[in-house]
């Protein structure tokens, strides 16, 4: 049976003619339809969102945190049924699913406790009979889009600091995974969050970015996606000045050093590169393994890649998921093709894997990939592992820095001397060092270059749907 869902606009579940359909990439089969707005229905949510804006503003930030506290515990309460419906529209393991959702409940506990604290300053005057204050308030309405990889967390990592600082939000879902944020909205409902600060509207990206970023009332926009996306909203936004925070494409080395622990690096780099079926954004791109541990680097992590089981997200022990769908299925198998006509050398994987109708390719790892291959230089967004040898810490980092990415790097060393080398060297965001798993409520996300602007996460995230105010005061006595 195909189940139907609801958008809310101005605290009302309202309907559409025009709907989505949602596919599972593990069946291939459509499971349910989510009610499409068009670019006037996003107008009307940031009008309503507007309206509610001074009254949530001028609660106080215990206040709005215990609004997201309730959130919280509402997400908990349906933490497994939320969780199988992300593995059903995205694709992912259960298991890993079931991360997500703890993540996700994590961060609305973080900018819960950080809702109280939008800290301003007093500043020394310099004149006499002059005062400096320094006020941090709300941006605004916040427009939030999220993509389909990690649809719940990262679109709670928008949604919940917009409202512990005092913003109202609309949250724009991937139309591939809006039934999470459906559930997400359900929760918010629960909480009694009043109308019109939280909104939910899913359709067609195009027109409700346009009136995102060309309506006077939105006064920023937090978008996680690709590069290309991103470069276009900046474009747009340009003719209003709206601010913005961009979450954009990486293209993540994983450097592995001599010195490194082997087996900690063979299973820090199967983690970085195949979690989420490597599907994300952070996930390793290109593993750079120096020379003379080159080839036992590639017997061990090859054989431990063979026995990950890939299989229907929602069966018991699968490691690998579908890929989100065939499209991006056939542009994963021609990255391989290409890597192996340039003069890789294959060593597990390769092809899809026979899953009825869904969308599934063996884990794969390529050897000795050059780097003129397309997986060299681009984001590959699938289970696919290519590695290189080199020989020089410098050659290393000049290899891992030749990107237009900046979102994350890893490497793995037994030296401390080098790992702050390392630490300073890396154009990243994230530099993470004998780890995998970066990510933390109370840490900054974000990248260089290419790959965004502003902050995610950490106090730093909140900062992001603040405004700084300077007030000068004089004649006093």
């Amino acid at each position: 049976m195909i189940k139907h869902y609801r958008l809310l606009i101005d605290g009302q579940w309202h309907d559409s003619p025009q709907r989505l359909t949602i596919t599972d990439p593990g069946s291939g089969r459509p499971f349910a339809t989510v009610a499409a707005a068009d670019r006037n229905t996003a107008r009307r949510a940031i009008e309503s969102a507007y309206a509610a804006l001074p009254d949530w503003r001028a609660r106080t930030g215990m206040q709005r945190g215990d609004y997201l506290f309730s959130v919280a515990e509402a997400l908990t309460r349906r933490s497994e049924e939320i969780a199988r419906d992300i593995t059903r529209e995205n694709g992912k393991p259960l298991a890993q699913s079931k991360g997500e959702m703890s993540m996700t409940i994590d961060h609305l506990r973080w900018f819960a406790e950080e809702a109280r604290r939008s800290y301003g300053r007093i500043v020394p005057h310099q004149v006499a009979g002059k005062r400096h204050l320094i006020l941090r308030q709300p941006v605004g309405v916040v427009a939030a889009i999220s993509p389909w990889n990690f649809p719940l967390v990262l679109a709670a990592r928008k949604v919940a600091p917009a409202l512990a600082a005092g913003c109202t939000a609309i949250l724009k879902p991937s139309s591939q995974t809006p039934i999470c944020a459906v559930k997400f909205a359900e929760c918010v409902v629960e909480a009694g969050i009043p109308p019109g600060v939280f909104q939910l509207i899913a359709g067609k990206a195009q027109p409700i970015a346009d009136e995102f970023a060309e309506n006077p009332l939105c006064a920023k926009i937090s978008f996680t996606g690709s590069t290309e996306v991103g470069k276009r909203l900046i474009e747009a936004s340009a003719r209003t000045v709206t601010r913005l925070s961009l979450e954009l494409g990486g293209h993540a080395p994983v450097l592995i050093f001599a010195d490194a622990d082997l087996d900690q690096a063979v299973e820090g780099a199967l983690i970085a590169k195949f979690r989420n079926t490597g599907q994300s954004c952070i996930a390793a791109n290109r593993i750079l393994v120096e020379r003379s541990i080159y080839e036992a680097f590639l017997e061990r992590f090859a054989g431990r890649v063979r026995q990950l089981k890939v299989g229907y997200g929602l069966d018991e022990g699968v490691e690998i998921g579908a890929i989100v769908n065939r499209q991006s299925l056939d542009a994963a198998v021609a990255q391989i093709d290409d890597a192996v006509s340039c003069g890789g050398r294959l060593l597990c994987g390769g092809r899809p894997v026979d899953g009825g109708n869904g969308f599934f390719l063996a884990p794969t790892v390529i050897a000795d990939v050059p780097d003129n291959a397309i997986c060299m230089r681009e984001e590959i967004f699938a289970p696919i592992a290519p590695v290189a040898a080199f020989d020089t810490e410098q050659q290393a980092v000049a290899a891992a820095n030749d990107t237009r990415y900046g979102l994350a790097a890893y490497a793995f060393t037994g030296s401390f001397s080098r790992a702050f080398r390392l630490m300073e060297a890396l154009e990243a965001g994230t530099v993470c060092i004998n780890d995998a798993v970066p990510a933390t409520s109370n840490c900054p996300f974000g990248g260089l270059k290419e790959s965004g602007v502003g902050r995610e996460l950490g106090i730093e995230g909140l900062d992001a749907f603040l405004e700084t105010k300077h007030v000068s005061i004089a004649g006093i006595d």
